[in-house]
């Protein structure tokens, strides 16, 4: 009897290292951003100046969502359609939303505290909390950031995810060439400019509540489109170092009078994605180092807990300048190192294997790199 033929085993999922490590970087240059203020006595300006930007990590994070999305769930979605979308949502909220509600009651019990004393509760605002909780709070239906304020971009990713089965079914994104996925990221990030243009937002940090949801769905759009075109470039030669050129060309045009960041920003950091993305060389083996690695695997905890850990320091350990000294910043730092590894180890990763392993929808998909 002759054996059936054995069909071809499907390629796994590249496991990019170097993306991980440059998303522990981006997680601790929002901690950064959020503390500067509290450091001008003895940080240098150059520092200062840097931390200051520490908020454009998070565009680089929603390029990052969509690219990551795509490698890991873009063709199962498109083989399994609808059908599909029902678990990858799943899964999407077993990610995000255990250590997202774990911080969220942390805050409500510090805000009830708050409530009984008679302190000021201008920051918490009860009757937005279930919104927090669904994660809607960035859907255009507050007008002040409230609670953990970091958590934004979470209720914009889940945006994202709603949206993105829909976008792989209803595109043939694979069958686009790398000119047609170039012009489309481009594209994106006019699109995106114009926005900000027309609301008169003069950066990518302005008006959160109102464009921030647009401002993830436009990025992780532009994700998915790089992800598609590292597909096809992946195995040439020399592609990473002219889309490197290209990154730091566009990054460039910041010191050009009139260029706007809400233009070359996503466009710089589209080019950086790819440019890592393709790069088997020095750049690469330094963001897969073990330690940057780790600091990827626990962006996530260190990215939602570092807000409430830094209002805590400044409760307990800071006068009414609200100056953080050097001594200790380090033992801030130090502390969120611990708390992001503990959360991750034993609050993030069992509840997200818990809850996957639910099995509420037929369609479960293999388990995919953290975001």
């Amino acid at each position: 009897m002759i054996a059936p033929p054995i069909p071809p085993q499907r390629e796994r999922t590249p496991h990019l290292a170097a993306l991980t490590g440059l998303r522990g970087i981006a997680a601790w240059m929002v901690v950064l951003y959020h503390a500067r203020l509290s450091l001008t006595e003895w940080m240098s300006e150059a520092g200062l100046a840097i931390a200051g930007k520490g908020y454009l990590a998070v565009d680089l994070f929603f390029m990052l969502s969509g690219f990551v999305m795509w490698l890991n769930y873009g063709e199962r979605l498109r083989r399994e359609g609808a059908a599909g979308a029902p678990a990858f949502w799943w899964r999407r909220l077993a990610r995000i939303w255990p250590l997202h509600g774990a911080i969220l009651l942390a805050m409500v019990c510090f805000a009830l505290v708050l409530l009984a004393t008679g302190r000021d509760m201008a920051n918490y605002p009860l009757a937005e909390l279930p919104l927090h909780v669904l994660l809607l709070q960035n859907w255009g239906l507050t007008s002040e950031l409230s609670w953990n304020h970091p958590a934004w971009s979470i209720s914009a990713e889940m945006g994202a995810y709603l949206m993105f089965p829909l976008a792989v079914v209803a595109v043939r994104w694979e069958r686009m060439g790398p000119v047609m996925l170039a012009t489309g990221i481009v594209a994106c990030a006019f699109v995106l400019h114009g926005i900000f243009a027309v609301a008169g937002a003069q950066n990518l940090g302005h008006q959160i509540p109102r464009l921030g949801l647009v401002r993830c769905i436009v990025e992780f759009g532009m994700g998915m489109m790089l992800a598609n075109l590292w597909q096809h470039w992946r195995n040439r030669r020399g592609a990473a170092l002219v889309v490197a050129l290209a990154a730091g060309l566009a990054f460039t045009g910041l010191l050009l009078p009139g260029m706007q960041e809400t233009l070359v920003v996503p466009l710089g950091f589209a080019l950086l994605l790819l440019a890592l993305a393709l790069d088997s060389g020095l750049a690469s083996r330094l963001l897969s180092a073990r330690p940057l690695v780790w600091l990827g695997d626990t962006s996530y905890a260190t990215y939602l807990a570092h807000f409430p850990l830094l209002l805590a320091i400044k409760i307990v350990a800071v006068d009414e300048s609200l100056q953080i000294g050097p001594l200790l910043f380090a033992a801030y730092v130090l502390v969120l190192l611990a708390l992001s590894g503990g959360l991750y180890r034993w609050l993030e990763k069992p509840a997200q294997n818990w809850l996957n392993g639910l099995a509420l929808f037929p369609h479960a998909h293999p388990g995919a790199r953290p975001r």
